[in-house]
């Protein structure tokens, strides 16, 4: 583990409060220094994390993170939209697995699934032309997935591309909606905070004014915290390693924009967040 996880996670150890990081890739740490990460971070305060998926083996790992530390890590299962669409049978050996998974009765959401805004706006800006077809049907069958086994969905949608998600969550009648790390157009904030739909925020923001005005707008009981880690971040935390420690820092700094108590802040997110997912 760096030195700089460690030092986040001491910082913490008189908080006061607990949090879930609502959105970490957990599985693309090291088995020991993730390790590392859950102890310090859970001596720190935190309860939970939501690990999300970017691919079959990245379900398979994320599933025995899971399976180890029942109640503390929470699963999502999907495909990351940040790459190259997959092929119709290994889109169908994944949701098969996770319908036998529900079957099972086992606790997971659907995610991290959603549309390819960075793949798509470089290949744009090179003067390539780029098919989104693909990928908005993928996120139609996860999201029809989501609707069939009544799971939250996790979702990477930002700017223009939260809209097209929106349309159709509202198809499929979908109510329990996670973007995560959304950035996005004032209209599309108002449609989501009224169909119910959840946020979580990230350590930039500390730094972003971006983020910090979307705190200040969106309802704070439809906020979480995340750290999407291993991202790495700036600002003060420009050469540490992403750790879900950090996502305290989110918690206070919510509180500070929203001109509420800490302890209240703190509650609320943290219930809005076990409610969501079912956790504890």
């Amino acid at each position: 583990m760096a030195k700089g996880e460690c030092t986040v996670a001491a910082g913490r150890m008189n908080a006061g409060f607990a949090w879930i990081d609502a959105h970490i890739h957990l599985d693309a740490y090291g088995d020991e220094e993730r390790d590392g990460l859950l102890q310090h971070a859970a001596a720190a305060g935190l309860e939970a994390v939501v690990a999300v998926s970017m691919n079959p083996e990245s379900c398979r790992i994320t599933r025995q993170l899971a399976l180890a530390n029942p109640g503390q890590v929470m699963p999502a299962y999907g495909y990351h939209p940040e790459q190259a669409v997959p092929d119709e049978e290994q889109i169908e050996r994944l949701t098969g697995w996770i319908r036998r998974l529900h079957q099972a009765g086992e606790p997971f959401a659907i995610g991290e699934v959603g549309l390819p805004y960075y793949r798509r706006t470089e290949a744009e800006a090179a003067g390539g032309i780029f098919d989104e077809g693909p990928y908005l049907q993928l996120l139609e069958r996860f999201i029809s997935l989501a609707a069939e086994l009544d799971r939250p969905v996790v979702l990477h949608a930002v700017y223009e591309d939260a809209a097209k998600a929106c349309d159709l969550l509202e198809r499929y009648g979908i109510r329990k909606a996670h973007f995560h790390w959304f950035k996005g157009p004032a209209e599309t904030v108002e449609r989501m905070a009224a169909a119910g739909y959840y946020v979580s925020i990230t350590p930039d923001v500390r730094y972003e004014a971006e983020i910090q005005e979307l705190v200040r707008h969106y309802p704070l009981t439809q906020l979480m915290v995340e750290t999407d880690g291993p991202w790495p971040f700036e600002g003060q935390y420009a050469g540490r390693r992403t750790s879900p420690a950090m996502a305290a820092d989110v918690v206070a700094e919510i509180a500070a924009l929203k001109g509420q108590p800490l302890p209240e802040t703190a509650a609320l997110l943290l219930q809005g967040t076990k409610a969501f997912y079912g956790i504890g």
